[in-house]
């Protein structure tokens, strides 16, 4: 199964595996999420996100090239017969070689297959480029860009009756039930995000999850329409991350010096909260207790046991036996940083430790042992 993100991204991401947004890189071939700005463990060896998602690809799916040519001939277009051609093609071997252990034709034969496949690499360039220039046809002539509307969202023009179509097609169910698709041409895209977009309030913020919240009745990749509504120009978000809020008609011209300090200021009074976090093994109830500057690093901590490299091992064994379904992260207690400091490590010590004293994550209630509660994150 090959998700969205992978047919919306260029090629060039395609054959390197993951594509990035402003705040994560993706897997484009299992659809698997890490934070920017985060430092991963590996068997001891601590990485960068973008190194540990180039990490991710290698264990998880051995190559791009290997993990594609097992998709089906729907999504490939190669019959069983050419993906195994086109794997001996991968490792060098000769035409003689191929025959051999194919025990098919001759070596004439096997050069045949090795034309047959480029020809089919042109025709698939060719049809590339008619899409492309289809895609381009369909552009209408712009209307005039106004202060008080997303500047991208005006670059075709589409009337009511058309608007509706084309909202009909891509909302079966009724402009409140799950979208068909987002895997759409441009100009049906932007109807699509524009329609969205009206789920948000005008002159509101909202956190990443509370657009997430809006955003996933719609449709299962929820990142995918969150980070598309920003580049289309309909949500604008803070440069922390940490609040979004619809752009358009504000009162006031999006490129004015007051709108840029409201905007400023609103970033600015937007404060991280970090704090105490617990992994609860609901099979046998058994915590760990772990401290972090940022909650939104949570999705790290669940990636590090998902690609078992947690640095308690008590831990990540009984993730490995029970799975994932069988543990729940949640926050414990949260503290915001003041204006543009940092969250105080000894700060987070000391939380940890009150949770750590009032919860008794030891023995058979925990994953701690007393000597290294205060070590371990």
């Amino acid at each position: 199964m090959v998700n969205d993100l992978f047919w919306e991204s260029s090629f060039e991401d395609m054959k390197k595996g993951y594509g990035e947004s402003e705040e994560h890189y993706h897997c484009l071939l299992c659809g698997e999420s890490i934070e920017k700005g985060i430092i991963y463990p590996v068997e001891g060896v601590f990485y960068e996100a973008k190194r540990y998602m180039k990490l991710h690809v290698e264990q998880q799916h051995g190559s791009v090239f290997h993990h594609l040519i097992e998709l089906d001939k729907d999504v490939t277009g190669l019959s069983d017969h050419q993906k195994n051609l086109v794997k001996f093609f991968k490792e060098g071997k000769s035409d003689s070689d191929i025959q051999k252990e194919m025990g098919i034709g001759s070596s004439s034969t096997i050069r045949n297959h090795r034309f047959t496949l480029k020809k089919k690499e042109r025709q698939a360039k060719v049809f590339l480029t008619l899409m492309e220039l289809l895609n381009d046809g369909e552009e209408e002539k712009a209307v005039p860009v106004t202060n008080t509307a997303p500047r991208r969202s005006q670059r075709y023009s589409v009337s009511d009756e058309e608007r509706e179509k084309i909202l009909a097609k891509n909302f079966p169910q009724g402009l409140n039930g799950p979208l068909r698709t987002f895997h759409l041409q441009e100009k049906h895209r932007l109807v699509v995000l524009e329609e969205l977009s009206g789920h948000f309030d005008f002159g509101s913020t909202y956190t990443e999850k509370e657009v997430n919240d809006r955003l996933a009745p719609f449709y299962d990749d929820y990142a995918v329409l969150r980070r598309y509504l920003i580049e289309y120009g309909f949500l604008e978000r803070s440069a922390d991350g940490s609040s979004y809020w619809r752009k358009g008609e504000t009162g006031m011209s999006m490129d004015s010096k007051d709108y840029k300090k409201q905007m400023k200021q609103l970033a600015k009074e937007v404060k991280t909260e970090g704090g105490v976090y617990q992994i609860k093994n609901l099979h046998n109830d058994k915590i760990y207790i772990g401290s972090t500057p940022n909650i939104k690093t949570l999705n790290g901590v669940k990636f590090t046991l998902k690609m078992n490299t947690h640095q308690n091992k008590e831990l990540q064994n009984e993730w490995n036996t029970y799975g994932a379904d069988a543990f729940l992260i949640e926050m414990l207690e949260t503290i915001k940083r003041e204006e543009e400091k940092a969250l105080s490590k000894k700060d987070l010590l000391k939380l940890e430790a009150k949770w750590l004293e009032k919860l008794q994550p030891y023995g058979e209630k925990g994953y701690h042992s007393p000597k290294a509660d205060t070590k371990e994150k």
